[in-house]
């Protein structure tokens, strides 16, 4: 065996993401131990392996992490050396001008890994100093070489150490500035300040790029992604001769110069040497070396380490959380914070979701927090615990290129509605006039504003006026938009009191537990007017819930009844299944006439 070798590779992340569901089928779902108590959170994983890709069934723990884990199982913390996996592959060492073009003609026979790409970059590329004497020395008597690629070679080192001025060579912009750097005194620098500033870079800059390259936690992070590291780990002399065999007996591994690229191969031919590769890859190697007879090509063996970065938040939770448990794999984004909806078998294991929620979602989400009770008091206001980061619970949300300022303790907001919101803005043209009866902090009354004449918002929570009074200034759309602070019965009614109520065309009543019954502030709103004028009768959108069997149905007739009319022409659509058997619905409808002129208003 020849001497081993241990190479550091980093790989980037691949654009590529596959969803978590194809790498851990339901079959083979890992659970804790049952003598472990909810406070102390040690993985257990399953020995049955999948059948491609990486899992963490599949690969080997290290040593070190084994050690740590089990040092450390009374720890309430999760250990995230336990998440760390190695896999042993193949690859081949290739030049890297050639790299691209044997990719792309092996490609089926690669490494096919989701967020892993397989093309790996050796260090050390450039050449050590140390080995400058090592370089070929001209053989004939008139100083010249007799090999040309050895002239070639020669020539690139002096060009690279700023030589090349002697053979008649130009040098390159980069290094005739290098060499006036080197060259100036002191009065030089003064006379071409940009060249000193050139010249000597910022230190906390060149501290920041050595930073980035160095490992740091005890060797676990290295370099920019933090999560896959390749280690040539050694190179068998019987794989040499099998593939000088191939190659033919031009194949020396000492003509190796260059940069070198690393194809990881498929992890099916791990154990595999040269006569043991399929016939494709054996029949395009043949071709290149064919073609160039200097070409070196060299069979390494891989370890391919992947760290707790690398696995997927569902991935991490179906191998924590005990067998038959639901994973939670969804969470409602609001600015930096991630609202959960924990079930009540989670509870147990809330701070342990969060921990991994906040990791696999880090910079964009700071701060986890869970739902504890339903919305029961009168300002749709959340009680939220915080599980993780961030106790901050004020946030900014971008919607529809608009910015809104939210306290998630004190004001209510759901990121899951925005769709619906687009489509209610979606049917608003420049002659709307937009009454928005439970607007909140301005979601779709400040939307709205930038498309209709004029936007009537209103809250009862005071905190949401604020709010919105804010994002309307935030958004540069106060002008538009005229606030309100009451109930959104008086409010209905002292509008259409008022000589805007002409103009009114769209009503929103995003209210989904109780706007229904808000509607009996319709009834009679013309009733002390002439019949026989021109009038409009606006368009009303209202919410609600319905867990009936046909909840369209039932939607209806609880819209029928709040009017006290008959026959009402509603158009009802599901928007959302909030819990199991429980939707949210929408219904539309034109304000019937006879119901805008009725004699008397239902007593509330």
């Amino acid at each position: 065996m020849v001497g081993m070798t241990m190479t550091n590779v980093f790989l980037k992340p691949h654009l590529i993401l596959l969803p978590s569901k194809f790498l851990f089928p339901n079959t083979f779902k890992p659970s804790l131990a049952h003598t472990l108590t909810t406070t102390f959170f040690i993985p257990h994983f399953s020995t049955t392996p999948l059948s491609y890709g990486p899992s963490l069934r599949k690969g080997t723990i290290p040593s070190h992490s084994q050690s740590q884990s089990s040092q450390n199982q009374n720890d309430a913390v999760l250990r995230e050396e336990v998440f760390t996996r190695v896999f042993l592959l193949a690859a081949l060492r290739v030049p890297s001008a050639e790299c691209s073009a044997l990719e792309s003609r092996l490609r089926g026979h690669l490494l096919n890994w989701p967020r892993v790409r397989n093309i790996a970059r050796v260090p050390g590329d450039d050449l050590d100093p140390s080995l400058a004497p090592l370089l070929p020395q001209p053989i004939s008597g008139d100083g010249e070489f007799d090999n040309e690629e050895e002239r070639t070679l020669i020539s690139v080192q002096r060009r690279i150490h700023g030589k090349a001025d002697g053979d008649g060579d130009v040098l390159s912009p980069v290094l005739y500035r290098d060499k006036l750097a080197r060259t100036f005194n002191s009065r030089g620098f003064v006379k071409f300040r940009n060249l000193a500033k050139i010249s000597r870079p910022n230190r906390n800059k060149k501290r920041k790029k050595r930073k980035e390259g160095m490992e740091v936690e005890d060797g676990r992070r290295v370099g920019q992604n933090g999560f896959a590291v390749v280690e040539v780990v050694e190179e068998e002399e019987e794989d040499s001769v099998a593939m000088r065999k191939l190659l033919g007996e031009e194949f020396v591994s000492s003509k190796w110069r260059g940069s070198t690229r690393l194809l990881l191969l498929d992890e099916r031919f791990a154990g595999r040497g040269v006569e043991e590769l399929p016939e494709a890859i054996k029949a395009v190697l043949k071709e290149y070396a064919e073609k160039n007879t200097m070409l070196t090509l060299e069979l390494v063996r891989c370890k391919l380490t992947l760290f707790y970065d690398y696995w997927q938040m569902t991935e991490v939770l179906e191998t924590l959380l005990p067998e038959g448990m639901i994973v939670p794999s969804t969470f409602e984004s609001v600015g930096h914070i991630a609202h959960l909806n924990l079930r009540e078998e989670h509870l147990p294991y809330k701070r342990l979701i969060a921990k991994v929620v906040l990791d696999k979602n880090r910079p964009k989400i700071q701060s986890v927090v869970n739902k504890i009770d339903s919305i029961q008091n009168e300002y749709r206001t959340m009680q939220l615990e915080v599980l993780a980061g961030n106790h901050s619970l004020v946030t900014t949300v971008v919607e529809n290129g608009l910015r809104f300022q939210v306290d998630l303790a004190t004001v209510y907001w759901s990121s899951r509605l925005g769709t619906e919101r687009q489509r209610l803005l979606s049917g608003f043209t420049r002659k709307d006039v937009v009454c928005d009866v439970f607007s909140g902090v301005g979601p779709l009354a400040i939307s709205a504003a930038r498309i209709v004449k004029r936007v009537f918002a209103n809250d009862l929570n005071p905190y949401a006026v604020e709010y919105l009074e804010r994002n309307s200034v935030l958004n540069k759309l106060e002008k538009k938009i005229k606030v309100f602070n009451m109930d959104g019965r008086r409010f209905i009614k002292s509008l259409y009191a008022s000589d805007v109520s002409q103009s009114i065309t769209q009503v929103v009543m995003n209210l989904p537990s109780e706007a229904a019954e808000f509607l009996d502030a319709f009834r009679g709103i013309y009733k002390n007017r002439p019949k026989d004028g021109e009038y409009t009768f606006p368009m009303i959108h209202v919410y609600g819930f319905s867990k009936a069997r046909d909840p369209e149905f039932d939607f209806h007739e609880r819209i029928r009844i709040a009017l006290v009319e008959v026959a009402v022409n509603v158009d009802v659509r599901r928007v959302r299944l909030v819990a199991p058997g429980k939707w949210m619905l929408c219904a539309s409808f034109i304000l019937p006439k006879s119901v805008a002129f009725a004699n008397t208003t239902v007593d509330t």
